[in-house]
């Protein structure tokens, strides 16, 4: 089995080359997986620069894919930065804003929904479903610091999220080793690639990762912002365990809404509309 992760992070540590690393990839999902989970990876802080745009043309040279086996993925992939860049603002002042008008009771129904529904783009067989969950995690996190009257910029909350711990890269490169391990499992059994969604992948991670992390950032923000990085991180996998237990309990919720997601509607989720 090819293990994506590790040969992506062997390219990116320089410890190979990509014309080295896509020797092992034989198998057709493979090079697609590989291919796509790059393109995720580079666009995971927004736009791609010109070093990632030559990056990636190179690898799709070397991993022998066209243009028409890509054009899908591309342009979904473009699409989601652009909505994820308008959905928060880039530079908005850091500053108090008004009184908290949300409820503890709202603030947790709020973090559910957005746990909810980043365990079910998980869950999705499209790859580029996976791009949504971070923009999701930063719109939650806003929302929480809205709350409790403090505006914050895309650059402040990814600040936020990786000092609690939460990788924004290692989320994309577990994702994606996921998928691949579905559906492998997937062909084993018979089914089809497009049916590695729901009983193939078996749990749903992106769940509790985004429900800690909104518990995290509610008791950030509602304690005035002095929280160490020590202590959040500690907070953080504190409620991780927690969490998870809550991810069992809710995977059949997690599942049905998987089920009724489409491209408009992950869009749109992303856009707040």
């Amino acid at each position: 089995m090819a293990d994506l992760p590790r040969i992506y992070q062997d390219v990116l540590l320089q410890r190979t080359s990509v014309q080295a690393a896509v020797q092992g990839l034989s198998e057709p999902m493979h090079r697609q997986l590989a291919y796509e989970m790059a393109v995720c990876v580079c666009d995971v802080d927004g736009r791609q620069t010109a070093a990632e745009r030559e990056f990636l043309a190179r690898l799709k040279a070397a991993l022998q894919l066209d243009d028409p086996q890509t054009a899908a993925f591309d342009q979904q992939a473009d699409a989601l930065v652009d909505v994820a860049d308008k959905a928060v603002p880039m530079a908005a002042p850091v500053a108090a804003a008004a009184a908290a008008s949300a409820s503890d009771a709202e603030l947790d129904k709020s973090i559910l929904n957005y746990a909810l529904l980043n365990g079910a783009l998980e869950l999705l067989p499209q790859s580029w479903a996976s791009m949504a969950i971070i923009p999701l995690q930063v719109k939650m996190v806003y929302g929480i610091g809205k709350a409790h009257g403090v505006e914050l910029d895309q650059g402040h909350i990814k600040e936020f999220i990786a000092a609690a711990g939460v990788g924004m890269t290692s989320q994309y490169l577990e994702q994606f080793g996921r998928k691949l391990l579905g559906g492998l499992l997937g062909k084993v059994a018979g089914r089809t690639i497009g049916g590695l969604g729901g009983a193939a992948t078996g749990m749903a991670f992106s769940f509790a990762t985004t429900y800690a992390l909104g518990q995290v950032a509610k008791r950030y923000y509602a304690g005035g912002r002095v929280m160490s990085t020590a202590m959040l991180r500690e907070t953080f996998q504190g409620l991780l365990t927690p969490a998870k237990q809550l991810q069992t309990q809710y995977l059949p919720q997690i599942q049905q809404k998987a089920a009724t997601l489409d491209a408009g509607q992950i869009m749109a989720l992303v856009r707040g509309k």
